[in-house]
């Protein structure tokens, strides 16, 4: 299996089994009290799974595959992958904390920072695993 089979597919797995474990443990106790009324009780799950596909993608075109052709150092990779997940986070959190009446400024900071954290891990992992793999 080659390099970037490897990473994308290491990049949507760490990704899923995140948020699988994040999203269950902090949706009652803190998105529904930050957010009163405003969550759907069940997640439409087409929309969901087409955003994980998305910025899967996104993480593997512009983080991964960058920096298992040019030879980066995980560091870098990890630098890279947080810069990424706060910018896209941020652009959905920052967009509703403009426009969303009940918008919660601490969901916005605590969102941002886990998905930083959860692209710079999932990226770095990806590449990892890859060239250890290849």
């Amino acid at each position: 299996m080659s390099e970037e089979v490897i990473a994308a597919i290491v990049i949507l797995g760490v990704m899923g089994v995140g948020d699988a474990v994040w999203l269950p443990a902090m949706t009652e106790r803190f998105y529904r009290k930050e957010l009163p009324g405003l969550l759907a009780e069940t997640p439409k799950w087409v929309p969901a799974l087409g955003f994980y596909v998305l910025y899967a993608a996104a993480t593997f075109v512009l983080v991964a595959l960058p920096a298992l052709d040019g030879d980066h150092s995980l560091g870098r990779v990890a630098a890279t992958g947080a810069t990424l997940g706060l910018a896209a986070y941020g652009t959905y959190d920052l967009t509703n904390l403009a426009t969303v009446k009940g918008w919660s400024a601490k969901v916005t900071v605590v969102d941002m920072a886990w998905g930083a954290f959860l692209t710079a891990v999932a990226a770095t992992l990806a590449v990892w695993i890859a060239r250890t793999l290849s």
